[in-house]
């Protein structure tokens, strides 16, 4: 089988890594105002290097900075938007894992004025790590812009003087992520992944029932975030590779939604205009592989078989068992493997060790190579 030279790669990663101690430690003392933006910047720089270091050396072909300049994968992208402001949460955030329950209420967001994208959002960033990516693919992930309404719903969020018809608001976003993707073309970005909670959320029949509280159409909210990201991906260069990851929670091991991905999968499969899907397929939660047979030619599944929740390594055997199982909905060919999700959604990462880390991405690695070559 012919090996893929674009992404995604057969072996590949979502992008969020452990952080090291020491950057641990160097958040704390900058917020302790111990040290400076620069200092801290500095200890980043060198954790990022190590990061890049080890994807090099278990041999994934793309590498990520593992988004340790963010406390989480999504807000420090959104509240760099142009119009949207920090302000105090009011909803409660319930994750699940095997001994309970994790709740707390996150800050929320305020539109004050029309969206817009005013400079490249971590463009500084990416320089970075292009900087530092030698022969490997550097890839940039950020949220994908359904999660700027996905938990609060538009007129939470949004003023009715600011946004008075809800076409428009879409329409804004839409051009504002537009913006930002051009300008990370133009900078020389060639793999960039959408990391998209919404779309696996609402196959979950509680959480389109949440969605229907608050009065919003939950049977087809899924095909408006569908067309909201192929607003904000229309007119890339045809070498860009886009691609979305779909999860249901990953926040310190824990998760919040479950099922399937029946209820997503025809529309999401052929209309998202995406190269290819990373999808959580570690356990029972995430449902079977039939809804994989929707997929089209020409589209690449990345299947989530090796969890970032727990540090138990998994059987390689088990692993290509699996893969068989899928190849029975989708061709071998447009299938690869990687982490269901991220191992540090948040800076607190998951319940695993850096070693765990480095002995899942090998595996996934050496799995790759065994099954595709």
């Amino acid at each position: 089988m012919a090996p893929r030279t674009t992404p995604p790669f057969r072996a590949d990663h979502v992008g969020s890594l452990l952080r090291p101690a020491e950057l641990h430690a160097a958040r704390a003392d900058r917020a302790a105002g111990r040290i400076t933006a620069e200092e801290l910047r500095a200890v980043e720089d060198e954790a990022i290097r190590d990061a890049v270091a080890l994807q090099q050396l278990v041999g994934l072909r793309s590498v990520t900075d593992g988004e340790f300049r963010r406390a989480t994968w999504h807000m420090d992208f959104i509240y760099q938007i142009g119009g949207i402001d920090r302000a105090p949460g009011t909803l409660l955030s319930t994750f699940h894992n095997e001994e309970g329950d994790i709740t707390f209420t996150p800050d929320a967001i305020q539109v004050t004025r029309p969206l817009s994208v005013d400079k490249t959002i971590f463009g500084e960033d990416f320089a970075f790590l292009q900087s530092i990516a030698g022969d490997s693919v550097p890839k940039l992930t950020i949220p994908a812009p359904s999660m700027v309404h996905y938990r609060s719903g538009i007129r939470a969020v949004v003023a009715e003087d600011i946004y008075p018809d809800v076409e428009s608001f879409w329409s804004d976003l839409g051009a504002a992520y537009n913006a930002e993707v051009q300008r990370l073309a133009a900078q020389g970005c060639r793999y960039l992944q959408l990391d998209d909670t919404s779309l696996a959320y609402v196959n979950d029949p509680s959480q389109r029932e949440y969605i229907a509280a608050r009065g919003e159409d939950a049977e087809r909210i899924h095909l408006q975030y569908i067309s909201l990201t192929n607003a904000a991906v229309a007119g890339r260069p045809a070498d860009m590779a886009i691609t979305t990851h779909l999860c249901r929670g990953n926040f310190q091991s824990s998760w919040v939604a479950s099922g399937g991905y029946d209820f997503v999968a025809e529309a999401l499969f052929n209309e998202l205009d995406v190269d290819g899907f990373f999808l959580e397929f570690d356990d029972e939660r995430s449902g079977g592989f039939e809804p994989l047979r929707f997929v089209p030619p020409g589209k690449q599944v990345v299947l989530g078989l090796v969890t970032t929740k727990r540090p138990e390594l998994e059987s390689a055997d088990d692993l290509k068992r699996r893969i068989d199982e899928a190849a029975k909905y989708v061709p071998l060919d447009q299938l690869c493997l990687s982490g269901q999700c991220g191992f540090a959604s948040t800076a607190e990462g998951n319940a695993l060790t850096l070693d765990d880390e480095k002995a899942k991405l090998s595996l996934i690695v050496d799995v790759a190579q065994d099954v595709w070559g």
